[in-house]
């Protein structure tokens, strides 16, 4: 991490302590392992998370709190996470840590995976963040736009797993 800005790190406490919480949920015609399968694949992100160009994951598995990744996303712009909390197959959370640019203040990812019983599972995604520079009572107006962009990558984000799921796609590795 040369070169980069510190992000206030925070717990899932964060979800409670900001009004810029989105969410998304899709039952998805998968397992909770398939699910994670997906999750833990760097390659997937970039299939269904618009703005993710690359992942690259910078802890050894098996992945728990405490893993770090580097995800890389369009404008050049790379985010340094660490898991907040990590329980294959039920939930996964992290927060940024540091970004390359001065964007982000605080920002956590919480993904609530449910089995349902019958082969599929319900997917909760909660976002929250907090940004640097931004002028935070102005928030408000990219609210819309954010939770229509969740909605949309988490129903990418079905879309493939379902097709891993069923057989007819292979992750990418390396």
């Amino acid at each position: 991490m040369s070169d980069y800005f510190e992000c206030s790190k925070v717990g899932l406490q964060f979800l409670d302590e900001t009004k810029n919480v989105f969410s998304a949920i899709e039952i998805v015609q998968a397992t909770p392992e398939q699910v994670f399968d997906v999750f833990e694949n760097a390659h997937s992100w970039t299939e269904w998370a618009l703005p993710i160009q690359k992942v690259e994951w910078t802890s050894p598995q098996p992945y728990g709190i405490g893993t770090t990744r580097n995800v890389h996303m369009m404008g050049d712009m790379i985010g340094y996470e660490e898991f907040v909390a990590w329980d294959r197959g039920k939930r996964m959370a992290f927060s940024f840590v540091g970004c390359s640019k001065n964007v982000t203040e605080k920002f956590l990812e919480d993904y609530r995976v449910t089995d349902l019983g019958n082969g599929s599972c319900r997917v909760e995604w909660y976002m929250a963040m907090e940004v640097a520079g931004f002028p935070r009572h102005l928030m408000f107006l990219t609210r819309p736009i954010m939770r229509l962009a969740n909605r949309t990558m988490l129903r990418k984000f079905r879309k493939y797993t379902e097709a891993y799921a069923a057989g007819g796609l292979s992750l990418v590795t390396g």
